[in-house]
C-alpha cells in the first residue's frame, strides 16, 4: 500500500472514531461508555493500558518493556532496555493528553452524526481530541521499537468541570513524567495551522457567588428596611473598576456578572440579592490582587449601606503557562511537517491542563480547525480534515521531545 494510501486510511480511521464519540457524548464523570471505546481501540492497536484505579478515563503507554509502566517502581526494570538512556533513573517518559468529556448542550448542527444523547453535545471538540490522540497512539505504536523513551497517554475525564487532571495527578500518573503535551482545537485557525505560545496562554478561571443582606420591608417603605439589590447593584458596578484601575494596562482580567437574583414580589423589597459571575487572570500575582481588591470592595460597599456580604470563591484551573522551552521544540516539530505556525492571543477561557503544568514542564498547543462556531455553541463544529494533522504532529512532537531528552 502505497503512502499516501496509508494516509488516507488512517485519515478515514481518525474520522470514524471521531463521529462515534461525537454520537455519544458523556458529561464529565459519566464517561464510561466513552471509557471502554478507547480501551477497545488501543487494546486492538496492541497498546498495553495502565490501571491506575480510575472510574472513568483511561491511561495507555507505548515503548519500553511490554507490560510494564514507567512509574518510580518500574523504572528499574526497563533500565536495561537497549536505547532508553544512559541511567535507571532517566528513561525519558513523555505524556501526551487529551480530554474526553462533552458539555450539557443541546446539539443545533444538523449533521448526519449528531449526537443520539438529547441534551448532550460534544461542543468543545474533544471527541477531536481523543481521536487525534488514538490516531497519534496507532504511528507510536508502529515505531514503538524506535522510541529513545516512553510516550504516556492520558485520556483525561472531567475537564468542563476542572476535575480530570487534578483527579489523575492524584492517582499518580505524572510519576516519572518529563514532559507533557496537550492539544485543543481553535475554530478561528485555518486547518493546518498551529497555535504556539510561551508563557501564559489561557486564563484561570475562578467563579464567584455573593449574598448581600437586606432587611426586608414594603417595596412603599424603603426607609423601613435597607435594600439588598441596591447595594448589590453598587458592587456590581464598582467591581468593573477593579480591572481599569488595579491591573496594569499591560496585564489582563475580566471580571463577569453573569447572574443576579433577589425577591419574589414585585411590591416587597428582600431580604437577600445574590449574584454570582467569573474572573479572568492570567498570572498568580493579577489572580491574587483582583480577588483581594474584590473582597475589599464587596464588604466596604455593604459596610456603606449598613449590611454586611459575603464572597464565596468557586476555585478553578489556574492559567495555563507553557514553558518556553518545550513550547519552542512544538513549533519547530510543527514547521518540520510544513505545518504554518502562529503566536495566538491570550484566551480568557480556562482549561484544567494547566494544573499539569504547574507540576510538569509542558505546552498546550491549538490545533486550527476552521469551524463556524466557537467553543461551547450549539451549532458548533470542525473541518475534520485537521484530524491526521493534529495526530501527526502528536506523534512527532512525543519523538521529538524523547530525542531531546535522550
Amino acid at each position: 500500500m502505497s503512502r499516501a494510501a496509508v494516509q488516507e486510511e488512517l485519515a478515514q480511521r481518525l474520522v470514524a472514531i471521531r463521529r462515534s464519540l461525537h454520537e455519544h457524548p458523556e458529561l464529565s464523570g459519566e464517561e464510561r461508555e466513552t471509557t471502554e471505546a478507547i480501551k477497545l481501540w488501543l487494546s486492538e492497536a496492541g497498546i498495553r493500558i495502565l490501571d491506575y484505579g480510575l472510574p472513568t478515563g483511561v491511561i495507555a503507554e507505548i515503548g519500553g518493556d511490554a507490560g510494564t509502566d514507567t512509574t518510580e517502581h518500574a523504572r528499574d526494570a526497563l533500565a536495561d532496555t537497549p536505547g532508553y538512556g544512559t541511567s535507571a533513573s532517566r528513561i525519558p517518559v513523555v505524556a501526551l493528553r487529551a480530554d474526553i468529556d462533552a458539555l450539557p448542550i443541546q446539539e443545533e448542527t444538523g449533521l448526519p452524526y449528531a449526537s443520539k444523547i438529547e441534551g448532550k453535545m460534544h461542543a468543545c471538540g474533544h471527541d477531536f481530541h481523543t481521536a487525534a490522540l488514538l490516531g497519534a497512539a496507532f504511528g507510536l505504536k508502529e515505531q514503538e521499537r524506535e522510541l529513545p523513551g516512553v510516550v504516556r497517554l492520558l485520556f483525561q475525564p472531567a475537564e468542563e468541570k476542572a476535575k480530570g487532571a487534578q483527579q489523575l495527578i492524584a492517582a499518580g500518573v505524572l510519576e516519572g513524567v518529563d514532559v507533557i503535551y496537550g492539544i485543543h482545537n481553535k475554530p478561528d485557525l485555518p486547518v493546518g495551522t498551529i497555535g504556539v505560545r510561551g508563557g501564559p496562554l489561557m486564563a484561570a478561571a475562578d467563579g464567584f457567588v455573593v449574598e448581600v443582606d437586606g432587611i426586608g420591608t414594603h417595596a412603599a417603605s424603603p426607609e423601613a428596611g435597607i435594600d439588598p439589590i441596591v447595594t448589590a447593584s453598587h458592587i456590581i458596578t464598582a467591581l468593573q473598576s477593579i480591572v481599569s484601575r488595579n491591573v496594569s494596562a499591560l496585564d489582563g482580567a475580566v471580571i463577569s456578572v453573569t447572574r443576579l437574583h433577589a425577591g419574589n414580589a414585585w411590591n416587597v423589597i428582600s431580604e437577600k440579592a445574590v449574584f454570582d459571575g467569573t474572573i479572568r487572570t492570567f498570572t498568580e500575582q493579577v489572580r491574587g490582587t483582583v480577588r483581594q481588591r474584590f473582597e475589599t470592595v464587596v464588604s466596604g460597599l455593604a459596610l456603606a449601606f449598613g449590611t454586611t456580604a459575603r464572597v464565596k470563591w468557586i476555585e478553578g484551573p489556574p492559567a495555563v503557562v507553557n514553558d518556553e522551552r518545550w513550547a519552542k521544540l512544538a513549533g519547530n516539530t510543527a514547521r518540520a511537517r510544513g505545518n504554518a505556525v502562529v503566536e495566538p492571543s491570550l484566551s480568557p477561557a480556562g482549561e484544567d491542563f494547566a494544573f499539569y503544568l504547574q507540576q510538569t514542564p509542558g505546552a498546550f498547543l491549538f490545533i486550527g480547525v476552521d469551524g463556524p462556531r466557537q467553543w461551547h455553541h450549539p451549532a458548533f463544529d470542525l473541518n475534520e480534515e485537521a484530524l491526521p494533522v493534529a495526530a501527526k504532529l502528536l506523534q512527532q512532537l512525543a519523538v521529538d521531545a524523547l530525542r531531546e531528552l535522550s
